[in-house]
């Protein structure tokens, strides 16, 4: 299962922090992603990193803006989202596979407005 917290309300250039927390898997042994979904729009896969938190991918949409981050020992993963722009948006969840399942976080709504 994963956990979220975080997100919430902000204005363009301001910074919001997102968490995830696994349970009932190693979570250090699975790569992470987190996805979003805007109102009207598809998912989008935002920011993925491998176990170990050695590589790290980002959308071209959130490239230099966003860093995805994980704490093996708190089973936490974490994104930091900086100079935020109202097209950011979005329910965001967290994601893992596990075997043939698919762990999604119960989702955070980010809301960017002046």
């Amino acid at each position: 299962q994963l956990g979220g917290a975080g997100g919430g309300l902000g204005q363009p250039g301001d910074s919001l922090g997102l968490s995830c927390t696994g349970s009932g898997f190693i979570f250090s042994q699975f790569s992470m992603k987190w996805w979003r979904q805007g109102p009207g729009k598809g998912g989008e896969l935002g920011a993925g990193i491998n176990k170990g938190g050695t590589l790290k991918d980002y959308a071209d949409s959130v490239k230099a803006r966003f860093t995805i981050s994980r704490d093996d020992i708190k089973k936490t993963l974490y994104l930091q989202m900086n100079s935020l722009k109202p097209e950011d948006t979005a329910v965001y969840y967290c994601h893992t596979n596990v075997g043939f399942s698919n762990y999604w976080g119960q989702g955070t709504q980010v809301t960017v407005s002046s």
